[in-house]
């Protein structure tokens, strides 16, 4: 029975909606793929600290400049090496509480980079091993092309925007005209 239409008005009741569509076959080729369903793992271990010696001992004497270096990376140049590394210097002699702010970082950087978040949560492999994290965090970066070190070629080029210009001139130059045979 159709509901009560207004007096003077030719109101109608939009037509029910229609059935949802079939889902999707699975041999679909528009389908993720199954490695895009599962966080990717690291490329190094959180306990190999020792595969790049020059950054664990950094690290290890001074964890706010190879923070500072991640957090550039990580937010793609909004925040400096030199603001993202004091303010981790700030919160380490203020509060010993650094940890809280690195873990961030970490989780930040996974979301971007779709990893896994192993061996456990974020802030307690900081909480624990903030060195061995925060070395992890910096491999994974090198290991991915960006070059975190303070000088490379003799020139100051490291950072967001020498990693950006970098890649710029990495980049091959367009054909004009198309190819031929």
């Amino acid at each position: 029975m159709d509901p009560p239409q207004p007096q003077g008005m030719n109101f109608q009741f939009p037509p029910p909606s229609a059935p949802c569509p079939p889902p999707l076959p699975i041999n679909n080729p528009l389908a993720l793929p199954a490695q895009m369903l599962s966080p990717s793992p690291w490329s190094t271990g959180l306990f190999d600290c020792f595969d790049d010696f020059g950054n664990c001992c950094l690290t290890f004497f001074c964890p706010c400049i190879t923070f500072g270096r991640i957090a550039e990376i990580v937010d793609r140049g909004s925040t400096s090496c030199g603001v993202g590394g004091g303010l981790y210097a700030l919160i380490l002699c203020s509060t010993g509480c650094q940890w809280i702010y690195s873990c961030f970082y970490r989780s930040k950087m996974r979301s971007l980079f779709f990893l896994e978040e192993s061996p456990c949560a974020d802030c307690l492999v900081h909480c624990c091993c903030e060195t061995c994290a925060l070395s992890q965090e910096y491999r994974e970066l090198f290991n991915r092309g960006f070059r975190l070190d303070l000088e490379l070629k003799g020139c100051f080029d490291a950072g967001w925007e020498g990693n950006l210009s970098r890649q710029k001139a990495m980049v091959a130059p367009a054909v004009e005209g198309g190819m031929r045979r």
